[in-house]
């Protein structure tokens, strides 16, 4: 049964993160979005650590200290920004590289998607800032990056979904084709 009830969540999670990347025209986003988590390393964990409240990979972590399903799903996903860490060369140590902007839409696309997920009938537009702001002091984001997300997450738990969609389409993936074309 947890087998089957975790392959629903990540396939309802899935499908959310998907209808959001199609309505802001990331398409192949959409369709590839987390497929590393019907892995055997990923979801085997998934089902073994199941809980339908929140990601397996916080449970294995408890019982761990570590989680394989997530060391195995951020170095395959860019919209995750541990993916994005690297050396930094000029103060030496881990840092935060900027993330392309279409990966950070898809990363506001999913923070929404696990909200809705987890949450169900309680989730309201300001919990997937809610839950960005507790963590946000650990997170190693690139400045650009971090105050792209942040406007999103705050645009859409101040004005809803629909209209920071049409922002994110109109203004900042608008925008960022024209970047790419010069």
């Amino acid at each position: 049964m947890k087998a089957w009830n975790h392959f629903k969540t990540i396939n309802r999670h899935k499908w959310l993160v998907m209808k959001a990347c199609f309505k802001l025209g990331l398409y192949k986003q959409g369709l590839l979005h987390d497929l590393s988590k019907y892995s055997p390393t990923e979801f085997m964990v998934g089902v073994r650590y199941y809980q339908g409240t929140r990601s397996p990979n916080n449970a294995e972590r408890e019982d761990k200290g570590y989680t394989t399903a997530w060391l195995h799903h951020k170095g395959r996903n860019k919209h995750h920004l541990e993916y994005w860490l690297d050396y930094d060369l000029e103060n030496g140590g881990i840092t935060g590289m900027k993330m392309p902007v279409k990966y950070v839409v898809e990363m506001f696309c999913d923070r929404i998607s696990a909200s809705k997920n987890y949450n169900r009938d309680s989730y309201t537009e300001q919990m997937p800032l809610e839950y960005y702001n507790k963590g946000k002091s650990k997170y190693l984001l690139h400045p650009e990056t971090a105050k792209l997300l942040e406007e999103m997450l705050t645009l859409l738990a101040n004005k809803g979904e629909e209209e920071t969609f049409q922002y994110i389409k109109s203004v900042i993936l608008t925008n960022e084709v024209r970047r790419e074309r010069v």
